[in-house]
């Protein structure tokens, strides 16, 4: 008897730093979501696909649960809130460390769901058994119906387990994407993402998080990419602060960034970086539809 085709999307929430991530690339098996030690990392809602000749596992990592300060977070929460809308199965990632009962609004919502909801307590290698089992009693009182698990993304403890839980909850769909496809975001999405990545890795305080990176031109010969990539940032000063002395700093997160759009696209890579002043982009919202966030 032929075996029937399974398909579904996995859903991945829970606030900002508890490793939705790292967890993300486990489950996918490359380098999709960016992963720094930040909070706020991740701003858009990012898909890595997983297929096998009978199954398509959408995975799909968002932005971390916040109270909103300006409109780019706004659009951050509107990410995470459509993540409980289509999920056929919702990993809910929470750690040993931060406190159980935050934003208890979320929690509501995530009680309401009718798919099945892991509760995947990261980080577990930071905790003793006693502290593990009091948190696990505490998630089961407060989303009754979810099946709580202790993993570590990082040391890859329980992950292989919570995949083939995962594969055994998907429900009987036709494929929905391609078979050969591993995301839904295009090449220069990952571009600028790996040189938002840097930018977070290189510059201390606020500047990361006033940055963005728009890719203007992307044009690919049989030896060759190349990229042309604005820095967008709020002020003049922050503009000083990228470039740094003699624009050293520029050149330094371009050749790091270089090596890694190399390894990601699997070609040479010359990369173009240039720094852009646009006053308070954050709250404008032309500005925001532009790079690709959703406003209500």
């Amino acid at each position: 008897m032929e075996k029937k085709h399974r398909s579904g999307f996995v859903n991945i929430v829970g606030n900002p730093n508890v490793g939705k991530s790292t967890l993300m690339n486990r489950l996918v098996g490359e380098k999709i979501s960016i992963i720094t030690s930040k909070a706020q990392t991740t701003r858009h809602r990012i898909l890595g696909i997983v297929n096998t000749p009978d199954m398509q596992i959408v995975y799909s990592d968002t932005p971390g649960i916040l109270r909103p300060n300006y409109k780019l977070q706004e659009s951050m929460l509107n990410f995470s809130q459509s993540a409980l809308g289509d999920a056929d199965i919702l990993l809910y990632v929470t750690d040993v460390v931060e406190t159980v009962d935050k934003h208890e609004d979320f929690l509501d919502k995530v009680r309401e769901l009718e798919c099945p909801i892991l509760l995947l307590i990261n980080k577990i290698d930071l905790t003793d058994q006693v502290q593990l089992e009091k948190l696990v009693e505490n998630w089961v009182h407060l989303l009754p119906k979810a099946e709580v698990l202790p993993v570590s993304a990082l040391s890859k403890f329980n992950i292989d387990y919570l995949k083939r839980r995962i594969e055994s909850l998907m429900p009987e769909s036709p494929p929905y994407f391609e078979k050969d496809v591993l995301t839904d975001k295009p090449a220069r999405f990952f571009v600028t993402e790996i040189i938002r990545e840097k930018i977070l890795l290189y510059y201390q305080k606020e500047i990361p998080y006033a940055v963005e990176v728009v890719v203007e031109l992307f044009k690919e010969d049989e030896s060759l990419i190349h990229i042309k990539s604005l820095i967008i940032v709020e002020r003049d000063s922050q503009k000083g602060i990228i470039i740094g002395h003699q624009g050293q700093a520029l050149k330094k997160v371009g050749t790091m960034a270089r090596k890694d759009i190399e390894r990601f696209l699997g070609k040479k890579v010359f990369l173009e970086l240039f720094v852009k002043v646009e006053k308070d982009w954050r709250n404008r919202d032309a500005l925001l539809r532009n790079f690709g966030y959703r406003l209500e």
